[in-house]
């Protein structure tokens, strides 16, 4: 589907991780849809390093990049020389969604570092460009508030990843205050899944991972008692939003979600309707901080952006299914 009528012709659009899950359907989704667009993707990729949870510093993977035509450029946007890149460059858009994304990295000043401090040195630089900057938020800033969540409500982080977020955004809203048109969107992202996301590891969406037991075991586990709520959105609606954020109208930041919470035993349900009936038990939750119910008060991101959410969790799951299938005869 195609979210803007504009052809971006002789455009140039950056995106930094976009060998990740969010940045390459990005990428994509250019690359099909505005083929007259030049668009360079930056991405640290990942090498052999772990966090200590296990997970990969990097979620870039190249493999997410097959057959894509554009630009690509190996960097890290910590690193002072690979920013002096970015900075010469020429773009029009920058989709900033390089950060580092896994809740269980518990290193404060690396967290911070990378999500708030590289971001402001890409913001500076794309205001010097005069180029829209759109770059992820996360629902993470809202930590255990009450649902739903509205954007300057109950903005209390429970984790480094959450707070750095959320002092991005206000680093934006000071920026905002002064000049309220600014070209600069931020979306807090709440529950992503879809195509792309395999290569996330541990951190991907409970679908792919619950949909992958039941493929291998005809049985899947969920923490005690599957109630927990979580606003699921489908990564086409993602993308629907970062492309309506190119054309606000005034700078702000704007919750993603579809805007309905869904329960883990929605999930089980929606799996059934595929695979038929499966085994599920019932664990402890071994996680000190785990969000037990999010949701997405979008009607700002309705009324600004013309954002429309198009998949409810059963169409999204269906949606998913070929490539969930393609991805288990992969792995056997």
């Amino acid at each position: 589907m195609k979210y803007i009528k504009d052809t971006l012709e002789g455009k140039t659009i950056l995106i930094t991780g976009g060998a990740g899950f969010i940045g390459s359907n990005l990428a994509f989704y250019f690359q099909n849809h505005h083929p007259k667009t030049q668009v360079i993707v930056f991405d640290k990729f990942r090498d052999s390093n772990t966090f200590p949870g296990g997970n990969p510093t990097s979620l870039g993977h190249f493999k997410n990049l097959i057959g894509f035509e554009g630009k690509i450029i190996v960097g890290d946007i910590h690193n002072p020389n690979d920013l002096r890149t970015i900075a010469n460059l020429e773009f029009d858009y920058v989709f900033h969604q390089a950060a580092i994304s896994d809740t269980t990295v518990l290193d404060q000043e690396l967290v911070m570092q990378i999500n708030h401090k590289a971001f402001l040195n890409i913001l500076d630089i794309a205001m010097s460009k005069q180029a829209v900057m759109v770059y992820a938020s996360s629902a993470g800033t809202y930590g255990n508030s009450p649902a739903p969540n509205t954007v300057g409500i109950g903005e209390k982080p429970e984790n480094i990843y959450g707070f750095s977020k959320l002092q991005m955004d206000e680093s934006v809203r000071k920026i905002l205050k002064n000049n309220p048109k600014a070209p600069i969107v931020g979306l807090r992202y709440f529950n992503v899944y879809g195509e792309r996301e395999f290569y996330k590891g541990k951190t991907a969406s409970m679908i792919l991972q619950l949909a992958l037991q039941v493929l291998e075991n005809k049985k899947v586990k969920l923490f005690e008692f599957g109630e927990q709520k979580r606003d699921f959105i489908y990564i086409e609606d993602v993308i629907q939003a970062n492309l309506k954020a190119m054309n606000a109208s005034k700078g702000g930041i704007y919750n993603v979600g579809y805007g309905k919470a869904r329960s883990y035993n929605d999930i089980i349900k929606c799996l059934e309707l595929e695979f038929g009936k499966f085994e599920v038990s019932y664990i402890k939750n071994p996680y000190k901080f785990f969000q037990n119910h999010t949701q997405a008060d979008i009607k700002d991101t309705i009324s600004d952006l013309g954002y429309q959410p198009q998949y409810d969790l059963e169409s999204g799951i269906r949606n998913y299914l070929k490539e969930i299938k393609t991805i288990y005869e992969g792995l056997n």
